[in-house]
């Protein structure tokens, strides 16, 4: 079966997935795409058979609403970090940030960041991010199909991103700061779809344990 959850912020994906297990009572139990801790919205999570399906879902495109605060960075990008920097923010309008934002569009290439669950030689980069440590990573090859601003409001950037598998908003955001000549983290992700799985037809874990119950 797959279900189409409304990950909540504070929750790792397999928070997600270990509540459904133990709701459902299914012992094969996974989810189509990992979202960070802070992070919100569509998370598809498979139990049994569906399973299999899961990585064919996972390589579908996503799109993400984030809101991207400038002025300050943090060593993990987003709000869970600790501030590591500070700088000015220059005058800007919705013309420089949307020219900004335009050039993201098309095929690139992101170094993931070390507060990630991407493994390297076998451990979680984030295992080693939270003891100092800092190793090499070879990027990845992205594609950003659509970028758009949603709104400007000193010192906020609310903007909506679809994009391939992959991408990481937290790297973009620090990249569309460094591009308006000031630092920033994003304070917030929401993952509104994953290919056509839309937060729109989402539940949140309560209602799911309470209708599967039912």
């Amino acid at each position: 079966m797959l279900f189409n959850i409304i990950k909540p912020s504070g929750w790792t994906s397999f928070d997600v997935v270990k509540k459904i297990r133990g709701i459902t009572r299914h012992k094969k139990v996974g989810h189509a795409g990992t979202l960070d801790p802070f992070a919100t919205g569509v998370l598809i999570v498979g139990t049994q058979k569906d399973t299999k399906v899961l990585n064919e879902i996972s390589s579908s495109f996503k799109v993400y609403d984030a809101i991207l605060e400038l002025g300050k960075s943090t060593d993990s990008l987003d709000i869970d970090g600790k501030i590591i920097s500070e700088k000015n923010i220059p005058n800007l309008n919705s013309e420089k940030i949307e020219l900004a934002l335009k050039s993201f569009k098309g095929k690139s290439t992101q170094i993931p960041p070390m507060f990630s669950a991407k493994k390297v030689n076998g451990r979680r980069l984030y295992q080693l991010a939270r003891k100092g440590i800092s190793v090499k990573r070879n990027p990845n090859e992205i594609y950003i199909k659509r970028i758009n601003l949603l709104e400007y409001t000193k010192p906020c950037i609310s903007f909506r991103v679809e994009c391939s598998k992959g991408t990481y908003i937290r790297v973009l955001g620090k990249e569309l700061a460094e591009k308006l000549s000031t630092v920033g983290f994003l304070k917030s992700l929401n993952r509104i779809q994953v290919g056509n799985y839309k937060l729109s037809n989402s539940i949140s874990i309560e209602r799911f344990e309470k209708e599967w119950k039912c």
